[in-house]
């Protein structure tokens, strides 16, 4: 009787066990983006690791959750239900905690996501006015580009539409983008000829390239109704280093204007063709409306004052 008994409430327990929070958080951030190797990016860990977590969390409900074919992965039927499932589970738990965590401080307290090159190039130059102006907001910044969800503790997000967001978001206008070639001083004549106004870019001059904008030179000669010279140029891995590269002479960049002001203010850099609207636009994301008195319409207010 009392093997019986015991075997039962094994068998209960068993069932009722929960799987480890990492593999679940593994599994939520590859249902999501649909791709292991963002879903590592996003939880700072190994494409092998979130594999691994996914591989265990299967085994353990004796089923697939994914179907991997052709190197991409597609949620199976029960995978969309545990999906969907683990997502509300974890917002609840986010929104728990955060309601904790803003009952313990007296700022109000939010993340920031921006991407990297403008958080870098023009947002944090401009960050102690901020600070000056709003000293009982409590924001932290954190560099990110591209797709994001709000479910990974994002409260906001500032991002160029050059990707698509889902209907639900909430969408700010903060300025359209302007962008041109820009260089050194010093390297004006040997790359550029005629005046300011009517000039234009020599054909042998070396153009600098990046790989997460690697058609700027093409949109930029699309807005300008020019052609792009087939140059000599190099390619580097983001786009802030395509302009440092720039700031050091190694070649004409394509500049966005809020991302060189300060260069071309101090003189490290100019643009001999000037600027032209490529048709794009930032934006300040969040997940609803902001509160017409709460602390993000006050840094809307202010990103709006300095864009």
């Amino acid at each position: 009787m009392f093997t019986d008994m015991n075997s039962e409430l094994n068998s209960q327990l068993t069932s009722a066990r929960l799987p480890s929070l990492l593999a679940l958080r593994c599994f939520e951030a590859a249902a999501r983006l649909e791709n292991f190797s963002r879903a590592a990016d996003e939880l700072h860990l190994t494409h092998g690791a979130v594999s691994r977590a996914v591989r265990l969390l299967e085994d353990d409900l004796g089923m697939p959750l994914f179907e991997r074919r052709n190197r991409r992965v597609y949620l199976t039927d029960a995978g969309r239900k545990l999906a969907r499932s683990v997502s509300d589970g974890f917002d609840l738990m986010r929104h728990a905690v955060a309601e904790v965590r803003a009952s313990a401080r007296h700022a109000p307290r939010c993340v920031l996501s921006c991407e990297p090159t403008l958080l870098i190039r023009w947002l944090i130059p401009r960050w102690p006015d901020f600070k000056a102006q709003h000293p009982g907001i409590d924001v932290h910044l954190v560099a990110g580009g591209g797709p994001f969800s709000f479910s990974s503790g994002i409260d906001l997000a500032i991002r160029r539409k050059d990707f698509p967001w889902p209907d639900s978001y909430h969408a700010e206008p903060l300025f359209r983008e302007k962008v041109g070639p820009v260089c050194r001083p010093d390297k004006v004549l040997m790359w550029f000829s005629g005046e300011e106004g009517n000039a234009r870019l020599l054909p042998d001059t070396p153009l600098l390239h990046s790989r997460t904008r690697p058609d700027a030179w093409q949109q930029w000669a699309s807005a300008a109704g020019l052609n792009v010279p087939d140059a000599p140029g190099q390619t580097f891995e983001h786009f802030y280093i395509s302009l440092q590269a720039a700031v050091a002479g190694l070649g004409a960049a394509i500049g966005p204007w809020n991302l060189v002001r300060d260069d071309l203010d101090s003189g490290m850099l100019v643009a001999p063709l000037g600027f032209i609207a490529d048709g794009s636009e930032y934006f300040l994301l969040s997940p609803g409306d902001l509160s017409p008195d709460g602390p993000h319409r006050a840094l809307l207010s202010w990103l709006r004052s300095v864009a």
